[in-house]
């Protein structure tokens, strides 16, 4: 770790990343912090192009800062969402000044934006762990617990709301047997009143053959009497019963002149 002067407002401690860059005292907004420096590499160098590792600052197209070196006392410093610092590039003297963004307290991290391309490549696979990235996953956790205690109660609720149901029908559920019982008995005790009462003609009926009888005799004189009826002609029957009386049955007959041949035949002969 390299020797920092007592002058200087910082110190190198530990991060939550691992190392850090500290404030020692109190730094004003706007004031300079620290340089990042280190080897210039040039892209059109094929040997530049070779270099590759987390600590290299781009300039321009042209220009990029390797701050790989103990020196370097800015590699030090981490990156953050919500910085307290910034990076001053200024390309025509190829130079990077880290400066304050705002009023930083004693014994506050520093830190500055690393910029889109590096947090893409570098750090979104891992997930950034400044401030304000760890409070926003916290209170994402948080409402993640809440809404998994929220379900939990609501679905205790669900399932105590179903069991009072089925209490509610388990004790309703005798009555209605109890009813459909009754009518079960009173519709039998019917049948076996009705069974009883026709067992109980039937057994007179065969226990009483002088009763038998009777029945048997006035069915019997029934039938004869209806076949008589039909059997019966009518007065006015043609070919059937006694002759009709005509005209002439009610006239006085004449009697035979055979028999007793009058005055005129016996004078003519």
């Amino acid at each position: 770790m390299p020797e920092i002067s007592p002058n200087k407002p910082y110190r190198i401690g530990r991060s939550k990343t691992g190392l850090g860059l500290f404030a020692t005292r109190k730094i004003k907004k706007g004031s300079k912090i620290v340089r990042y420096f280190g080897p210039m590499l040039d892209s059109r160098n094929k040997k530049h192009q070779n270099v590759d590792n987390k600590y290299l600052f781009e300039i321009s197209n042209r220009w990029t800062i390797d701050g790989s070196v103990r020196k370097n006392i800015a590699r030090y410093i981490n990156h953050a969402c919500r910085p307290n610092a910034e990076s001053d590039v200024n390309k025509r003297k190829r130079r990077v000044i880290i400066r304050a963004v705002k009023t930083i307290q004693p014994g506050e991290e520093i830190n500055y934006d690393y910029g889109t391309d590096y947090f893409k490549i570098f750090l979104k696979p891992i997930g950034c762990k400044c401030d304000h990235c760890e409070k926003r996953r916290a209170k994402k956790e948080a409402e993640k617990r809440a809404d998994a205690r929220a379900e939990k109660q609501r679905l205790k609720l669900k399932a105590e709301k179903k069991a009072a149901k089925d209490v509610a029908r388990a004790v309703a559920k005798p009555a209605k047997t109890k009813a459909v019982k009754t009518k079960a008995v009173k519709a039998k005790a019917v049948k076996t009143k009705a069974a009883t009462t026709k067992s109980l003609k039937t057994k007179s009926l065969t226990t009483n053959p002088l009763k038998v009888k009777s029945t048997r005799t006035k069915a019997a004189t029934a039938k004869t009497a209806s076949k008589l009826a039909r059997g019966k002609a009518s007065p006015h029957a043609r070919g059937g019963g006694q002759p009709t009386r005509t005209k002439a049955s009610r006239t006085r007959p004449l009697k035979s002149s055979a028999a007793a041949p009058g005055p005129e035949r016996a004078s003519a002969t």
